[in-house]
């Protein structure tokens, strides 16, 4: 599982059959201490999650597994909204 935070919304008006209707989001990977890491992604939503949300993502070949038994081509999926993160002595909140 890898950290982001949403930063928008990716429409397309001409998609992949198998991603139509599957919502597209742009997402800054961070660290666990929150720093951005890389350039923002483009990844697959499942928990209808939005902008300023902190989700964790799963890249690679798992990122397809949310969609079994389509065959959905994707390297990144959000697939929870992160409320806390405990690294450590260190918190931080997301809200």
């Amino acid at each position: 599982m890898n950290l982001a935070r949403v930063i928008g919304n990716i429409w397309a008006t001409r998609k992949y059959p198998a991603l139509k209707g599957r919502r597209m989001l742009l997402i800054q990977p961070l660290t666990f201490g929150g720093e951005e890491l890389g350039t923002p992604i483009i990844s697959l939503d499942t928990v209808d999650a939005g902008p300023g949300d902190l989700v964790m993502y799963a890249s690679s070949t798992e990122a397809a597994i949310p969609f079994h038994p389509t065959l959905t081509p994707t390297d990144a999926t959000v697939v929870g909204v992160v409320e806390r993160v405990d690294l450590g002595e260190d918190s931080w909140r997301t809200v």
